[in-house]
């Protein structure tokens, strides 16, 4: 995760020649092949609405929109949960405690958590987390992008879709006990990491210094939903037919270890 925190310093190299007012950077690959990668928030607050003009024709120029998962429906992804033993006999005393803290801290009824699996919880009070902080879900780049892309008959393509993205959640060990561990030890950074992108929207370019952003993934969980992630992304764009794509991917899939741009731009 350093190398995460060393890349986001070198913003404007990774963005050279071009620049863009939000996190962007443009790859050709041979045969013709144009992506314009933006770096996604899936929340976002009101002022980051309208998109960018410059995004916009970007999308109206693109033979199609390339999103993580088509996230403009309003069904839910989780489905029915499976019945699983209460929270507090698969986690230690202090981390349901601190638990309990955040549910009386953002209004969360404790007992909506208790029967599910440890990674839905984690989402659960990383939305609530960003609800407080003033995002919502339909000012969040992606929407907007996809919104944008439907009502003028632009193609999406899904870069997994919400099933497979669920299927992921769901093959993490012990319920996604890891990633709900991250969650309440990086709680505090987490949030000040959603202000940093927000940032990027708003004020045209990162500005914010390396040591203000902490590592909020361990290793094993940044391997399985990011590096992981990214190498599947480079297979599928390389397999794309010749044309522009507007490619949204979640901001941090654009830096670090592994990282989207670099993988594309590696030779084979």
């Amino acid at each position: 995760m350093r190398e995460l925190v060393i890349r986001l310093a070198r913003w404007t190299g990774l963005l050279s020649p071009t620049q863009y007012p939000y996190p962007a950077i443009d790859i050709t690959l041979p045969g013709g092949r144009n992506f314009h990668l933006v770096g996604s928030i899936h929340m976002g607050t009101q002022d980051m609405s309208p998109l960018p003009k410059q995004l916009i024709r970007k999308v109206a120029q693109a033979d199609a929109l390339i999103v993580e998962a088509d996230i403009s429906g309003n069904e839910s992804p989780f489905g029915e949960p499976t019945p699983l033993p209460s929270l507090v006999e698969r986690i230690d005393e202090q981390q349901y405690q601190h638990i309990e803290r955040l549910c009386d801290e953002l209004g969360v009824p404790m007992y909506s958590l208790i029967a599910l699996p440890c990674w839905q919880i984690a989402l659960m009070l990383q939305a609530t987390q960003a609800q407080r902080l003033g995002l919502r879900g339909e000012y969040g780049i992606d929407f907007q992008l996809l919104t944008y892309a439907k009502t003028h008959a632009k193609r999406v393509i899904e870069l997994e879709g919400a099933e497979q993205q669920l299927e992921l959640l769901h093959q993490l060990p012990e319920g996604g006990r890891s990633l709900l561990d991250d969650t309440l030890t990086h709680w505090h950074t987490n949030a000040r990491l959603l202000q940093t992108m927000i940032s990027w929207w708003l004020d045209s370019r990162p500005s914010v210094g390396i040591e203000q952003l902490p590592a909020t993934f361990g290793n094993v969980l940044y391997d399985v939903l990011m590096h992981q992630r990214n190498q599947r992304w480079k297979r599928l764009l390389e397999n794309m037919p010749a044309g522009n794509y507007v490619v949204a991917v979640g901001a941090l899939h654009l830096y670090g270890e592994g990282n989207l741009p670099n993988l594309l731009n590696q030779k084979n």
